[in-house]
């Protein structure tokens, strides 16, 4: 039986999701970036590789804002951005969802669907508030674990009323509310409410949300944030059990479907291989014409693989990767 493996690389957290023939999930994680992809890719993969051992790989996919670099590190034989993965994965799982609430590291977005196929998605833009990192940063200054954040805020009777126009006004409206007394739970329960609202007007932008909703992303094991989004939608908000990693997952299929309609053998260079080989990317500029690009280079055992960032193609015949691999070169509509 060959596999599909999905990588999904985000600015916060590396995710790994292998399925099998019949699209079960067989092997995930989730492990944080800690600022090295690279490492996170390989510590994720030599994780897998101790577990499983060299398993039959047919096809790889990547995603997330590394997707890229971990297309050209792995040897991916399809690179989609987060958007197509995530609507994939969600579809997969229930086939008549009609919104998808993802909220991760760095980033928020809302997908729209219309009888089982996308239609539209819009992302946050300049306001990062809700998100885990953001998340993240309030627990530790409230002295408490993240893991615990959501309780706090479902045991709250009376939740404060928190400014949630951006990330900036919320901690420090939060901050002054937290200088008058009040109690951590309200405060968080007014925060969580305050995302969600924050949420709704800023990545939403008034579109309507239609049930079935699915909730994913890592900020959806947050039980405060997904009570507030049930309060302010009035509707049930549906976690699907391998929320964390949908991304990987929606990858990973996409990957499986790559492989049935071009029957081709997979780029992917092993998992052995990648578990030993060191990867060193590099950069410099070319000063031929005003265009002073960044060109980015990218090298295995010392062994150069792929260079790109040439605006004038000056470099892309030297940019080793495979001609088998592809990328999403055009956006999915936006709503």
């Amino acid at each position: 039986m060959g596999y599909f493996l999905g990588i999904d690389v985000g600015s916060v957290t590396t995710k790994l999701a292998l399925i099998d023939e019949n699209k079960n999930l067989v092997y995930n994680s989730y492990m944080r970036t800690e600022g090295g992809p690279i490492d996170a890719i390989q510590r994720s993969l030599v994780t897998m590789y101790g577990t499983l051992g060299e398993v039959p790989v047919n096809g790889v996919g990547t995603t997330g804002s590394g997707r890229r670099l971990a297309g050209i590190m792995v040897g991916a034989d399809i690179v989609k951005n987060e958007i197509t993965a995530h609507a994939m994965a969600a579809r997969h799982f229930r086939p008549d969802v009609r919104t998808v609430i993802d909220i991760g590291g760095q980033d928020s977005k809302i997908i729209f669907f219309r009888d089982g196929v996308p239609v539209g998605f819009n992302m946050n833009t300049v306001c990062a508030a809700g998100t885990g990192s953001f998340l993240d940063h309030q627990a530790v200054r409230l002295g408490i674990p993240i893991e615990e954040f959501g309780e706090y805020a479902l045991r709250s009777k009376s939740p404060i009323k928190i400014a949630g126009r951006c990330g900036v006004f919320a901690e420090s409206d939060l901050i002054h509310k937290q200088q008058m007394g009040y109690k951590k739970d309200d405060l968080i329960a007014g925060l969580c409410l305050a995302l969600v609202g924050n949420y709704l007007a800023n990545v939403a932008r008034g579109h309507r949300i239609e049930p079935p909703v699915m909730f994913q992303g890592g900020v959806a094991a947050n039980v405060g944030i997904r009570a507030a989004f049930q309060q302010r939608l009035g509707m049930e908000i549906i976690v699907p059990e391998h929320f964390k990693v949908m991304g990987a997952f929606g990858s990973a299929l996409l990957a499986k479907r790559n492989f049935e309609r071009r029957r081709i053998s997979s780029n992917f260079r092993g998992l052995s291989r990648i578990a030993s080989f060191t990867c060193t990317p590099r950069t410099f500029a070319c000063t031929d014409c005003p265009n002073n690009c960044e060109v980015n280079e990218f090298y295995i055992s010392g062994e150069l693989v792929s260079r790109w960032g040439s605006k004038c193609g000056k470099w892309f015949n030297l940019n080793l990767s495979s001609e088998n691999r592809h990328e999403e070169r055009e956006a999915p509509l936006r709503a």
